[in-house]
Parts: structure tokens; sequence; C-alpha cells
């Protein structure tokens, strides 16, 4: 019988990745990074609680800045968490400084700002227990919830299928994500509260969304539990090359989001989301006709 040599190697060595002493280091630069994601999304939340507050003013009295603003506020603390979300992992891989303390450290940050957050934001204006349908006054709980409990899972899932400890097959090594990341659902619902502040003024258009926004967020929920693969940028640098028409894409979104901003975001985080479900969904209907050729 062949011998199995264990991944983690000598336990007692002080330079293995998987010893005690360095799984749990705290390298500064990446962790100081985790750190800014964590205090974007604790600035989110209470950014989501204050807006709350003024909208439940006592009769009407002005308190400082209008609801709209402190969410205006939330959302771009989500996005500030994304982007130190983004340098964490980018700093701790150029530098050879990954850890497992780093990765739990991330998805503890991750849960606050791209979890807690944005089902605040989701309960108190999206599907708001105060405005809009009355049946989806009772359920708005319900679908922020699911939101949360999805992203906790997507994170702890993420934890354990990128652990250095398990044995992975070639075909499971991929630069794709596993499920919708959850940076990009919370940037999705960051991108409806832009919108819908955008459409403040017009009720009727509130109006048509609000049938729509329920299941718009708890299909973002489902995709973050479930197979379908959506692309990563983690191996972009300044090193990666591309062809012409991605670079006029990527020009052409920077240009739309210059020009549209609220609705520009919108439309690039709802193409990110349905991109990689109809490719799955394409997938899926070629495999079956694969099979039948090979069986025919």
């Amino acid at each position: 019988m062949a011998e199995h040599n264990h991944p983690a190697g000598d336990p007692e060595d002080p330079e293995n990745p998987y010893n005690v002493t360095r799984a749990s280091r705290i390298y500064f630069l990446p962790n100081l990074m985790t750190a800014g994601n964590l205090f974007c999304g604790f600035m989110a939340v209470i950014n989501c609680i204050q807006a709350r507050l003024a909208e439940t003013a006592i009769d009407g009295l002005y308190l400082g800045e209008l609801p709209t603003d402190h969410y205006r506020n939330a959302v771009w603390f989500i996005l500030g968490a994304a982007a130190f979300d983004t340098l964490d992992g980018r700093l701790a891989r150029m530098g050879g400084r990954e850890s497992l303390f780093g990765a739990e450290f991330d998805s503890l940050a991750d849960i606050i700002s791209f979890g807690i957050a944005p089902a605040l934001m989701m309960f108190f204006f999206i599907i708001s227990p105060t405005q809009g349908i009355m049946w989806f006054r009772n359920v708005g709980w319900f679908v922020g919830f699911i939101y949360l409990l999805c992203a906790a899972i997507r994170l702890a899932r993420f934890n354990v299928i990128t652990n250095p400890l398990l044995h992975r097959k070639t075909s499971d090594l991929s630069k794709d994500f596993i499920g919708l990341p959850v940076p990009a659902a919370a940037g999705t619902v960051g991108s409806l509260v832009l919108f819908l502040i955008h459409l403040a003024n017009d009720d009727k258009s509130l109006n048509r969304w609000a049938l729509v926004l329920p299941f718009l967020m708890i299909l973002i929920a489902i995709l973050m539990v479930s197979s379908v693969r959506y692309p990563s940028g983690k191996k972009i640098d300044l090193q990666t090359t591309t062809k012409t028409g991605p670079f006029i894409l990527f020009l052409a979104a920077a240009g739309l989001m210059v020009l549209l901003k609220e609705i520009a975001i919108l439309i690039l985080a709802l193409a990110y989301i349905f991109y990689g479900l109809f490719r799955h969904l394409r997938k899926g209907r070629k495999t079956p006709n694969k099979a039948n050729a090979k069986s025919g």
C-alpha cells in the first residue's frame, strides 16, 4: 500500500504554515486592511440605525441629516469595506503572508460589512415595514434574515473549501467563485438603495419596484449558497494582459458610471449577477446534449 504523507507536514516546524504558532500569526498590513473592512461595516450599521431613528422622529422634528443621507453614507461605507476586503487578500498573497487567522478574521469582518449591514438596509429601506405594499411589510424581516443566513453560510463554506488542509481535485481548482461572493451581493443591495433614493420623488416608480424587490433579494440570497460560478478578479494585477474587446467594455462601463452614476452602478451589479446565472444555465443545457451525443 502506498504511503500518504499528511499535507500538514511536521507540526513542530515553526515555518510550517499549519503550525499553530504560524497559523495564528497576525500579519500587520493584511489584517490592518481587514480591520478597515470591519470599521466600514460598523459605520454602515450605525448609519442604518441613524437613518431609522431619523425616520421615526417624534412629531416630524428634524434631527439633523435626512434619512436618505444616512442610507447613502451606509452604501459608501459598504463599498469602502469591499475595497478593504480586496486589498487585504492581495497584500497577503503578494507578501506570502496568508494565515488561517487572517482567513477567519476576514470572514468575521465580512459578516458585519456584507451580511448584517445590507440586511439592515434591506429591512429598513428596501423592504420597509412602514412603506410599500402591506404584505411585504410583514415579510421584510424574514427576507432580511434569509439574506443574512445565506451570507453566513457562504462565508463558512468558503473557509472550508479553501482550507489548505483539505485534499482537492484538480477540477476543484478554479479562478471562479463558487456562489455569488458576499461583497458582490452587498454591493447589489447598496446599488439598489442608491437607485431607490434616486427615484424617491417618483412614487409610481417606487411602487413598481416594490413588487419585484423581495423576489430579487431572495434570488441574491440563494445565489450566494448556490453552485453557480462567478468570475474572480484575484489574478488581475499590473502584469495582466487582455484583448481589445474586454478592454473596450471596461472603458465603456467606467464611462457609464461617470454619466449615469446610480443607474449605471445598479446595471453593472445586476449584469454580474445574471452573467453568472445565465452562464451556469447555458452549461447545464450543454452537458445533457453532450451526454446524449455520446450515448447515441
